[in-house]
């Protein structure tokens, strides 16, 4: 490439989210738990106007709907738990004796376990659906990544602009902050970031850890427990060295498939022989 990086150069005009990185975080896992019970709530609010125009056994239709949205929404756990959450409004609310959990008669006491039956089966398959949409989704959006990627080093393009997409690249991998940093005179300065990634005094130091030993660190595993990144070594350059951080909110089984790739695209463009497997 044609541009030399240095320590003494100022990393601040790349040290910011990339431009096309994905939208905004998920809803709180809280928030998704709160949402169904309100779902639940309107339901019951809804059968509490047609429970004189329907059986009470026909009333558990109405509580599978709150736990279709919430599978979709939301996934597996809300669903449960507006399934669970849809069982005792039911029960407590429209079967004798009322404004109790004890069922009286059979048939309502049928009723409520067919519908927990029929919201468990529904949510666990739309869930499942969900999932491998969501699945299929991020893996098209991780090609895309390291297309773009990829055709920044094929055109040439400068180093600041490779770095830059390879942060995005992780960003968009993986959901959590990524970056590419620079190690010289015993600090690490984050070149190009995404997703918010900052860098603490303990990131450095896992950063530094990982280019010592040229294996890969892990986020709050000794020595290196107060770090939020895991890091990889991707090169060495006399008194310089490179690394890419990933912070995981939930962490993948066996991230380095995508991030070693990552990691020879920033060897490349910074124009050193990278590193090993970490």
């Amino acid at each position: 490439m044609s541009e030399s990086w240095t320590h003494s150069g100022s990393p601040a005009p790349f040290a910011h989210e990339v431009p096309g990185a994905t939208g905004s975080a998920a809803m709180p896992v809280a928030a998704q738990y709160g949402l169904a019970l309100v779902f639940v709530a309107v339901g019951a609010l809804l059968a509490f106007v047609v429970e004189h125009l329907v059986a009470a056994p026909n009333l558990t239709l109405i509580f599978v709907v709150p736990v279709v949205i919430c599978a979709v929404a939301f996934g597996w756990g809300p669903a449960l738990a507006a399934a669970i959450a849809g069982v005792l409004a039911f029960d407590f609310f429209f079967t004798q004796p009322y404004y109790s959990l004890r069922i009286a008669s059979p048939s309502d006491l049928w009723a409520a376990a067919l519908l927990l039956i029929i919201a468990g089966i529904v949510s666990s398959v739309t869930a499942e659906s969900r999932r491998r949409a969501l699945e299929a989704r991020q893996a098209a959006e991780q090609a895309q990544a390291l297309q773009a990627l990829a055709h920044l080093i094929i055109e040439r393009r400068p180093e600041w602009e490779i770095l830059r997409a390879a942060a995005d690249a992780l960003h968009r991998a993986f959901g959590g902050a990524a970056l590419v940093g620079l190690a010289s005179g015993g600090s690490v300065k984050a070149i190009a970031a995404a997703g918010g990634a900052r860098l603490t005094r303990s990131d450095e130091e896992a950063a530094l850890g990982a280019l010592d030993t040229n294996m890969a660190t892990r986020a709050g595993v000794y020595p290196h427990g107060e770090s939020k990144f895991d890091f990889w070594p991707v090169a060495q350059q006399a008194d310089q060295g490179w690394v890419v951080g990933v912070s995981f909110g939930d962490r993948p089984v066996s991230p380095e498939r995508y991030v070693d790739v990552v990691r020879g695209y920033v060897a490349a463009a910074v124009g050193a022989p990278s590193h090993g497997e970490a």
